[in-house]
């Protein structure tokens, strides 16, 4: 939901700089040095100790790139803040470029690449620090042949990542809409010890947007807008009526309007109370200006999905709250569903919790204070896994929207330079993969469809960046036994 969230953010930032050409294997390099001894120093789990080498072989143009918090935390999450959680399978060194690591993390069997850049001259501190998700190879090929076996395997991984504590929450798999493994994990409230049970309603963080497309969607069909009809028709002076006039909603729809996030040091240094409606995130993101020309880049938005909620009020007539719940969550079949507002009693929510590295060591903080109040068109809603279940279901079956527009929805978009995400839909690893996710602090949600649909998993975490591990594991099951990938 927020792109601020520290390693998220500068995950994205690095990756965007990671471009080295092929790697060959060479003798010990500078960058090779200083790469093993960043993996050393991330392995010994302290945080303390990794500020402490990041601050002595980060270059100080590097170090400029972000506060030394978002360093320590884009590098430490690598191992979970676990000693030895690491192992190092191998080094690449590219010509003139990058030292390559693929590490194995000793508990999940993943095989991640982190990369090092350094100066080319001496001291020769590090100038660029990247990863690649799953570029390390060494991921032994899928066996499991039935959807029995498939299950055992999954249900192995999860409980290995709860019994080390690095997964909180809930895991649905299910086929043709019929829970093939459903178990609930973890501590929902640690200051009462309350378990995750399958019915605990857990923050879909950004997975809201697909709500509010699939509502532009469903006015669509009613005939009351278009994809093409421009954002000043509904809203004519955001962020200028210059800007509104160009913008149309399937840029909106598409993260190819221009706009940017209102998660800004207004937000950030003020009381989360005052913003609750729409309006207020309008009024919050109004300094916004829009970054380029309409269909010409993809920059994901959560402004521009706020403004889709606006969109919905002027059509509707109704406050976005009330639309949502008409046509989506009563609809589909979602009891459990809504935006509640969090400084009132709502029943079986879960509390987020994420790890913050400092200068004295690694702690765990609750999120109360970093929510929203009330979540809405951008993200921030809450949910159960049987309630995105039947989202889905409904969802294939025609129930929200004709399966025509459904299809053009989770199309990708090349001609709006939105390969990766269609309207409202993010298209994980080409179009065979497509639903929704949500990031947070103390939040992690996944809803992933494959193929048609035949298969959806719904991860629901109260940590944040645990859900990788088990996305993976059933993306190769589903492209071992040809589900995707066709």
């Amino acid at each position: 939901m927020n792109p601020t969230r520290r390693s998220r953010w500068f995950a994205a930032v690095l990756l965007s700089l990671t471009t080295a050409g092929a790697l060959t294997a060479q003798q010990p390099s500078n960058a090779e040095t200083r790469l093993r001894a960043l993996v050393a120093a991330v392995n010994t789990g302290d945080a303390a100790k990794v500020r402490a080498f990041v601050e002595t072989t980060y270059s100080p143009e590097f170090l400029k790139v972000a506060p030394i918090d978002y360093h320590v935390d884009f590098v430490l999450g690598n191992s979970r803040g676990r000693p030895g959680l690491l192992e190092l399978t191998g080094v690449e060194v590219a010509a003139n470029g990058p030292a390559r690591a693929a590490l194995r993390n000793r508990l999940t069997e993943e095989v991640d690449s982190l990369l090092v850049w350094t100066e080319s001259a001496a001291p020769f501190r590090i100038s660029r620090v990247g990863g690649r998700p799953g570029a390390g190879g060494g991921i032994r090929p899928e066996s499991a042949r039935t959807d029995a076996e498939r299950v055992k395997e999954l249900d192995q991984l999860v409980r290995k990542l709860a019994a080390a504590d690095e997964f909180s929450g809930v895991v649905l798999l299910a086929k043709d809409g019929k829970p093939l493994y459903f178990e609930a994990f973890g501590v929902a409230n640690r200051d009462y010890d309350i378990p995750v049970a399958k019915d605990t309603r857990f923050n879909l963080g950004s997975a809201n947007k697909n709500f509010t497309s699939i509502m532009i969607g469903q006015l669509v069909e009613e005939g009351k807008l278009s994809f093409d009809d421009p954002l000043a028709k509904f809203v004519p002076d955001f962020p200028d009526s210059a800007a509104a006039r160009k913008i149309r909603i399937k840029h909106l729809l598409s993260h190819t309007a221009g706009l940017g996030n209102y998660f800004n040091d207004t937000f950030q240094n003020g009381s989360r109370t005052r913003w609750r409606s729409v309006d207020d995130f309008l009024a919050l993101a109004r300094p916004d200006t829009m970054r380029f020309e309409p269909g010409t880049r993809w920059a994901y938005s959560n402004t521009g999905m706020m403004v889709l909620g606006k969109v919905i009020e002027v059509v509707t007539g109704k406050d976005y709250f009330t639309a949502a719940r008409e046509r989506i969550y009563r609809r589909a079949g979602m009891p459990n569903s809504d935006s509640y507002q969090l400084d009132l009693v709502n029943r079986k929510l879960s509390t987020g919790y994420y790890k913050e590295s400092g200068p004295t060591g690694t702690i765990l903080k609750n999120n109360l204070f970093e929510h929203v109040v009330q979540g809405g068109p951008a993200g921030g809603g809450w949910s159960t896994a049987e309630d995105m279940l039947a989202y889905s279901e409904a969802l294939k079956a025609g129930k929200l929207v004709s399966k025509a527009t459904l299809a053009t929805m989770r199309s990708p978009k090349p001609e709006l330079a939105s390969p990766r995400y269609g309207y409202g839909f993010v298209l994980f690893e080409g179009p065979d993969i497509w639903g929704h996710g949500g990031d947070f602090p103390g939040i992690d949600f996944d809803w992933n469809n494959y193929g048609n649909g035949e298969y959806t998993l719904i991860v629901m975490a109260n940590y944040d960046r645990v859900n990788d591990p088990i996305k993976r594991k059933v993306t190769r099951m589903m492209r071992a036994a040809g589900v995707v990938g066709k």
